[in-house]
């Protein structure tokens, strides 16, 4: 007979490797990795904060997705890089919860964001003289909240019925964090109940919002179609590519993860998977979203343009 949760008091981390030397390579890999984050998603919110020519709804929700991001990346890095230098890899119950749940929280959360995109470049696309009105401030600010709120009370269901699990004998987690699948391989008994609290969770915070994305771009598809000169067509994509872009990756991996099955969990090929849209993917998309868009090229130019003024 198992012992009940109550009675575990940590976990153990495995993580990616027991070989010292590769540890400390993953050590400096993660610490640029974490590093480029937080210094590119800080650059772009402040940016959207601090120019005025970014004050358009679609860089609020931009500077949303950023702020999701800075602090999903900070969920769990801090801690992969101490179990990579340090002898101690135990994570405590209440550490492993909090982990769980602020990781859950700020994934679904971004699912909704996402979607709350897909609506307004649908509008900006099809509406463009009404888009200042059709997506005014209120609205915007009422889709940020929603979407927040809607993570947050999603990952409370998701936790609470995670860490009421009945847990076996063996507190080792094979995987650098605790999340769905390794949890689910340590308990002794796995509910259909619980099941179908997963299928439950993945089709309101991934199916439908993945549908309602489905839907916005078949709407631009539409309204593209509708331009008449090649040129315009090409540049109303381009306002929407950096976005689906961002969508395709993110939804990707995590339908990959939680669409399947607890009984078909590989802990070794999830591992790389999950370290994408948890470590990489949060230092990816300031790139995503800067790189190829003119507005924040000409904002991060501005203040070295000044600076050379002055001299």
């Amino acid at each position: 007979m198992g012992k009940s949760n109550h009675t575990v008091t940590e976990f153990i981390l495995v993580g990616f490797t027991t070989d010292p030397m590769m540890q400390l390579v993953l050590f400096v890999v993660f610490l640029g990795v974490y590093s480029v984050t937080v210094v590119g998603n800080t650059i772009l919110i402040m940016l959207i904060c601090r120019d005025s020519r970014l004050h358009t709804p679609m860089y609020f929700f931009i500077g949303n997705l950023s702020f999701l991001d800075l602090w999903y990346s900070s969920v769990y890095t801090p801690k992969i890089l101490m179990t990579c230098i340090s002898e101690e890899k135990s994570i405590s119950f209440a550490g492993c919860l909090a982990q769980f749940f602020f990781s859950a929280g700020l994934a679904y959360s971004e699912c909704y964001l996402l979607a709350a995109m897909a609506y307004d470049r649908y509008v900006a696309i099809s509406k463009p003289l009404l888009y200042a009105q059709a997506m005014s401030r209120r609205l915007c600010h009422c889709l940020v909240i929603y979407s927040y709120t809607g993570g947050f009370v999603n990952a409370v269901i998701l936790t609470s019925n995670t860490f009421t699990l009945d847990f076996c004998d063996d507190n080792v987690i094979d995987d650098f964090f605790c999340d769905v699948p390794p949890l689910v391989k340590l308990a002794c008994d796995v509910e259909e109940s619980y099941q179908a609290v997963l299928y439950f969770l993945l089709a309101s915070n991934v199916i439908t919002p993945t549908v309602l994305i489905l839907a916005s771009y078949l709407f631009i598809i539409h309204a593209i179609l509708g331009i008449h000169t090649t040129q315009g067509r090409l540049k109303a994509f381009s306002t929407c590519s950096s976005h689906l872009t961002s969508v395709t990756l993110y939804y990707g991996s995590i339908l990959y993860i939680y669409s399947r099955p607890s009984s078909s969990y590989s802990l070794d090929r999830d591992k790389m998977v999950s370290t994408f849209y948890t470590v990489l993917f949060p230092m990816v998309n300031p790139m995503i979203y800067s790189l190829r868009n003119k507005d924040v090229k000409e904002a991060l130019k501005k203040p070295f343009r000044f600076t050379l003024s002055e001299v």
